[in-house]
């Protein structure tokens, strides 16, 4: 996994390492040119043009100058605190103004469309924490960062305007760090053959979702846990008639009224995992706290993910996790923060619960304090049932087995993966029924 810290962090870190500053510029400028000569092509005839700011990220872009220089391109260094609004025309823009300290609006100048960009360390105009806007950034086509990802990087808009992100080693050391992006090599390893003698049974699910009109949520919930493994998925809907699941579902049908204790008093002890929310309406006190009182894992979804629930999370002794969105999470946690990974880290450690925060990144926090961000997906996803789909493949993995953290993990991941094959216009299920071909494409590259 790919360590990533916060300005601040890398602010003290830089500051441990004052001794050997020159150093340390020097190794960071040699790695931007080195990218800038592969980006270019070449040298012969090539014309860079490096924006460079004051301090130590406008010195990595003068050091990259010289050495580009002597390898025979022809570079012009532009001062960015006096930059024209637009630059000349060149083959290539080194964007060394301002780094991940910047905390005031920053104009970029215009480039001729079609000239690539690569920023420094972030693309000036950035958020190194929160990934947001602060002004008009230029768009990079890479981005060369020092020993670790910057959370401005893997959260929008700061992930898609840094463009390819490649982190390099000058020397400096991170020390422990709790926050990781995940990779597609992180989740082939955590993924797990089925043992020979498997059998449906030792990895059951049970859904308590959907509702009069909102049948589909959780459909899409069982052919989710169904496709990533599920041995066999219990389906109860209130108020319906217990047929509206996938084919190869358990339909159970329970009444609307008080359906929280025909969907909880007579569960099979042989299931593994408890998906609670998809579609279900309005779930009050009572409910939310017969489904904390179930003695198995437990995912909380949609609208179980109540204000109310908080409260009730200390009862559980089995894991929960839980998967908001953030209109959910404003609703459950009461905050709607700046500092995403430091806001769901803190509540994943203070309910102890594992905390699967959806979003353009999702970020995935487990009660340790550990944070994991999966940058797999795309806005492709951004349609009615995905939620459910995710929620879904959660509950089959917490049934096969897997811990909380790593089961949130590999579905995020995959989810996240299958979403961008598809490509806009997709649907909720058809990333569902791409979860066998995504994780076999994964475990593959063990």
């Amino acid at each position: 996994m790919i360590p990533i810290v916060t300005p601040a962090r890398m602010a003290e870190i830089d500051e441990a390492e004052a001794a050997r500053i020159d150093e340390l510029i020097d190794r960071a400028g040699r790695a931007v040119a080195l990218t800038a000569l592969a980006m270019l092509g070449g040298t012969y005839g090539r014309r860079v043009i490096v924006l460079a700011g004051p301090g130590n990220n406008g010195a990595d872009g003068r050091v990259a100058a010289h050495h580009l220089r002597r390898r025979g391109v022809r570079v012009e260094i532009v001062d960015a605190l006096a930059a024209p609004s637009r630059l000349s025309t060149t083959d290539l823009v080194i964007d060394a103004a301002f780094g991940n300290g910047l905390r005031r609006p920053y104009e970029a100048p215009t480039v001729e469309r079609g000239t690539p960009v690569l920023a420094v360390d972030i693309p000036s105009g950035i958020d190194g924490l929160t990934g947001v806007a602060l002004g008009r950034p230029l768009r990079a086509d890479r981005t060369v960062t020092f020993a670790a990802l910057k959370p401005g990087l893997v959260l929008e808009p700061g992930r898609s305007v840094a463009g390819t992100v490649e982190v390099v080693d000058i020397g400096l050391d991170p020390g422990e760090v709790r926050t990781h992006a995940v990779t597609d090599a992180d989740v082939a390893e955590m993924l797990a053959d089925r043992p020979a003698d498997d059998h449906k049974w030792r990895s059951g699910v049970r859904i308590v979702g959907g509702s009069p009109g909102m049948t589909g949520a959780a459909a899409l919930a069982a052919r989710s846990a169904q496709r990533v493994g599920a041995g066999i998925v219990q389906l109860a809907m209130p108020g319906a008639r217990g047929d509206e699941g996938p084919v190869e579902s358990v339909g159970h049908a329970i009444p609307l009224h008080d359906w929280a204790v025909a969907a909880f008093s007579e569960m099979d002890d042989r299931i593994r995992a408890l998906l609670v929310g998809p579609g279900l309406g309005l779930v009050d006190a009572a409910a939310l706290k017969a489904s904390c009182a179930v003695q198995c894992p437990l995912v909380l979804d949609g609208d179980a993910l109540q204000g109310e629930l908080v409260a009730l999370l200390a009862q559980r002794a089995e894991s929960t996790v839980l998967t908001p969105h953030d209109g959910e999470w404003r609703r459950m946690a009461g905050t709607d923060d700046t500092d995403r990974l430091a806001a769901t880290q803190a509540f994943a450690q203070a309910q102890q619960v594992t905390v699967v925060r959806k979003g353009p990144s999702t970020v995935i926090a487990d009660p340790s304090g550990s944070v994991r961000v999966v940058t797999s997906g795309s806005a492709a996803l951004a349609t009615a049932g995905t939620g459910d789909v995710l929620a879904g493949a959660v509950t089959a993995l917490l049934a096969r087995g897997y811990e909380p953290f790593d089961a949130a993990t590999i579905a995020a991941h995959i989810h996240g993966m299958a979403g961008t094959r598809l490509g806009p216009g997709l649907v909720a299920g058809e990333v569902a029924d791409l979860f066998p071909v995504v994780m076999a494409d994964l475990q593959a590259q063990r």
